[in-house]
């Protein structure tokens, strides 16, 4: 080769291809190979070499080329962001050709598509838009049924015509007896025995001391013996978990003497116990009754010796609960008085039945996102409560068992830790369980309603009890979007059955003579 050609350089070498087992390699990777069998290095050009991270075409040792490049590079292709590659005539005219993959339709419920979010958004304001005139025609027909102005007024003109309120604040006389029972137990001067019994007691009391006043109290409205006795239960309810949290304190702090005798290997149980048992006896030694009340208000029914806790109070999160609880609050108000005032037609229960289907349930839903949502997280919010899971996925549930463990969590979470778990242990049967489970359930439903009515017809007890064989066909024969639309047509039509009978029935007791 002459000096004059040698002084080009490589770029200016012509190439030579050859063939090598059906695939085209240049004459420089032949050259390469053949370099690399003798043991000498291929001449090195640093300033023509190209990246590593740039896709390139490769030969193998066999003559087969391959192309590496990278799944980004070919989105940034397709949008045409990317640096355009050449393709080949034969890519070119399969891509012309060849438009249609194997693929399912969106909507089809085997594509496994589920961003629905702008159906549910157009949902939302299909509903709202066809509510608007109604809301309308409401307050222009009964005019603003809700003013907070004239509740505000009528309390503080005469508090003690609230029997209901004075009934509430009388509840604080059997919290602090629970307080000062697990004093004395802590202590040891009460023994477990007469503590149990002395909480059986004080529980018991806790039931019947507000259903008697409801039911003497001729001032006591309905509305506010469900207010009432709902306070009332759901301090039951923590009250039981408070002291039922404690025993479980105490039975650790007495295995604490027998674990401190084993071998080093249990060192780190015995480290949990004693932790447990000093933070145990701190709650009895300093600030008792913010403790307590703590627990009275934070939005749970399980009691525990630490909960946890948010770093922060978020105002604007704090002022957006605040302002969907008080128009909720006006939306149910406005719809319910209405519905109630037509409801007292006890000859035309079919039709009034078919009318008022759809806004009991819109009322139940609103009910929902006003209690669960918007009060429990702004109660959250203001004492800090970490723990915000007060509902699941219920509306996705596929069977009646999924909705109750769902919808209401803190409920959920108490039926689990304080009566299903330890009936499971004593070995009771599974479904004998469940089913005790939605007794107790029962009884409350109708505890709520019965005894603020003044009437006991058990229809609350028997709509909670029929959940069990509900439950059991459902599970058996209903699957997928057959369960869940079962568990929809039993809430939409379920609930006001219950509620005009109770309706019908209150009418003929309190307003047939009156005709």
């Amino acid at each position: 080769m002459s000096e004059r050609a040698e002084a080009r350089g490589p770029a200016f070498r012509r190439r030579r291809t050859t063939i090598v087992g059906g695939g085209a390699v240049s004459a420089k990777q032949v050259n390469g190979n053949k370099r690399h069998n003798a043991g000498e290095k291929p001449p090195q050009h640093p300033a023509k070499t190209k990246p590593a991270a740039e896709p390139s075409k490769h030969a193998s040792h066999n003559g087969r080329l391959y192309r590496e490049e990278d799944s980004s590079g070919k989105q940034q292709q397709e949008l045409g962001t990317g640096p355009k590659t050449p393709k080949s005539a034969v890519e070119d005219i399969n891509a012309r050709l060849s438009c249609h993959v194997l693929q399912e339709s969106l909507l089809s419920s085997a594509s496994g598509y589920s961003n629905y979010r702008g159906i549910l958004n157009w949902c939302v304001v299909m509903l709202m838009l066809s509510n608007a005139r109604l809301f309308l025609e409401n307050i222009i027909k009964y005019g603003i049924l809700v003013d907070p102005i004239q509740v505000v007024s009528l309390f503080l003109k005469d508090p003690y015509s609230w029997p209901a309120a004075c009934l509430i604040i009388a509840s604080n006389v059997f919290i602090l007896s629970a307080l000062y029972l697990e004093r004395r137990l802590a202590v040891g001067t009460v023994s477990e025995t007469a503590g149990w019994i002395l909480h059986i007691f004080n529980l018991t009391c806790m039931l019947i001391f507000p259903s008697a006043t409801v039911l003497t109290v001729t001032s006591m409205t309905p509305v506010g013996g469900v207010i009432s006795l709902g306070i009332y239960t759901v301090l039951f309810l923590k009250l039981y978990s408070y002291q039922d949290s404690n025993r479980w304190c105490r039975e650790i702090r007495q295995a604490r003497a027998k674990r401190l005798t084993r071998s080093y290997s249990c060192k780190w149980v015995t480290l949990t116990i004693v932790y447990v048992y000093m933070i145990y006896t701190n709650l009895f030694t300093s600030r008792v009754l913010f403790n307590m009340y703590y627990f009275v208000f934070a939005p749970t029914l399980c009691y525990q010796l630490n909960f946890p806790r948010s770093p922060r109070v978020r105002k604007r999160f704090l002022m957006r609960r605040l302002f969907e609880m008080l128009l909720t609050i006006k939306v149910i108000f406005q719809w319910m008085v209405p519905t109630i005032q037509n409801s007292m037609k006890p000859f035309q229960v079919c039709i009034l039945f078919i009318v008022s289907a759809v806004p009991n349930h819109l009322i139940w839903l609103l009910f929902f996102y006003w209690f669960f949502h918007s009060s429990m997280n702004f109660v959250a919010e203001l004492l800090q409560f970490g723990d915000r899971e007060f509902y699941r996925d219920w509306w996705n549930s596929e069977s009646v068992t999924y909705f109750w463990a769902n919808w209401n969590i803190p409920v959920h979470k108490w039926c689990l830790r304080h009566f299903y778990k330890p009936m499971l242990k004593r070995g009771t049967n599974k479904f004998l369980a469940q089913t005790a489970v939605f007794l107790v359930s029962a009884f409350f439903h109708e505890y709520l309603v019965s005894i603020p009515l003044k009437m006991f017809r058990l229809w609350a007890f028997m709509g909670m009890m029929a959940q069990v064989p509900l439950a059991w066909f459902v599970g058996r024969y209903l699957n997928g979007n057959y369960g869940n639309a079962a568990v929809w047509m039993s809430l939409i039509i379920g609930q006001p059955i219950a509620v005009l009978m109770y309706v019908h029935d209150y009418y003929v007791i309190h307003h047939s003579s009156t005709e």
